[in-house]
């Protein structure tokens, strides 16, 4: 049963507690209670808001509604990954996030940064930001060696293909057992590299390179990822196609109410972080399930 609370506890840590942790940078997150991501795209591209904030003070304006929302981390991210989305230089990249990074790394709340690119989580990371999401899960030496030295919080996400390519024919025989291979397999290169188990983050990456079936079976076994590794399970399924297919709205900004309903099966069934553009919809869903839940 989880808390009936979903206020700011994101402080730095300074205490023993029983419950297990997600170590963030300055920030250790206990994971007795659910956790919700605000999604923050200054991008042109993106599939959902894609250039909405690609103004530095309307994202920074943005993120600070979204902390007032409820938020409990702000995930910043300068490149779409969005199927069929164009890569971006890493000069582009970083133009685009720095100076709302800048401006946000005092809110109160852990900073992510969603990159698949070695030099920018090198450099986001001199900063002081908290987290590092990488969407092609520290596939690359280069990338574990970019983040192992430091004390940020590491999101292992699974992806098949590339944005490029991964929605062209996915395939799997087991996708359940093959995602969570991966996981396991990324999550123990880290480790090897001197990276401190309670830093990582899992994250199956429904939509990344999957069906809707695929992302079905992934959702009714999240439970199996969560347990067999042990380790927090960060789900991103907001505005995404597969709630346009479930709900037959085709436009992403009519798919709150299926995306909130999606974020509250999957921390029933096993997920600690629920990665959401809706920050508002998504909290007061989460505190009126707890409420009854406590009762």
């Amino acid at each position: 049963m989880m808390q009936n609370t979903m206020q700011h506890d994101t402080q730095p840590t300074a205490e023993h507690s029983s419950a297990p942790i997600w170590q963030c940078g300055r920030y250790a997150l206990e994971l007795s209670r659910p956790y919700v991501m605000g999604i923050l795209n200054m991008t042109p591209d993106s599939f959902s808001d894609g250039g909405q904030y690609l103004d530095p003070q309307l994202a920074i304006d943005r993120a600070h509604q979204m902390i007032a929302d409820g938020a409990d981390i702000i995930d910043i991210g300068g490149e779409s990954t969005r199927p069929d989305a164009p890569k971006v230089c890493t000069c582009d990249e970083l133009r685009r996030i720095l100076p709302a990074i800048e401006a946000l790394l005092d809110c109160g709340v852990p900073l992510s940064i969603d990159t698949q690119k070695p030099y920018v989580m090198r450099e986001v990371l001199k900063l002081g930001v908290d987290i590092i999401n990488d969407v092609n899960g520290f596939n690359s030496p280069v990338a574990i060696d970019a983040v192992a030295d430091s004390n940020a919080g590491l999101c292992i996400m699974h992806m098949q293909g590339t944005p490029q390519d991964m929605q062209a024919d996915p395939h799997y025989t087991d996708v359940v057992a093959e995602v969570a291979q991966f996981l396991g397999k990324q999550a123990q290169r880290l480790m090897t590299a001197g990276v401190a188990r309670e830093r990582l983050c899992l994250d199956p990456g429904f939509g990344f390179g999957k069906t809707l079936a695929h992302n079905q079976t992934l959702m009714q076994n999240l439970s199996q990822l969560s347990d067999k590794h042990a380790l927090p399970l960060l789900i991103g399924v907001s505005r995404k196609r597969m709630i346009g297919t479930i709900t037959g709205r085709e436009h992403a900004t009519e798919r709150v109410s299926g995306s909130v309903a999606a974020a509250l099966w999957a921390l029933q069934h096993g997920a600690h972080i629920v990665r959401v553009h809706d920050v508002a919809q998504t909290v007061d869903a989460i505190r009126t399930w707890q409420f009854f839940e406590s009762a």
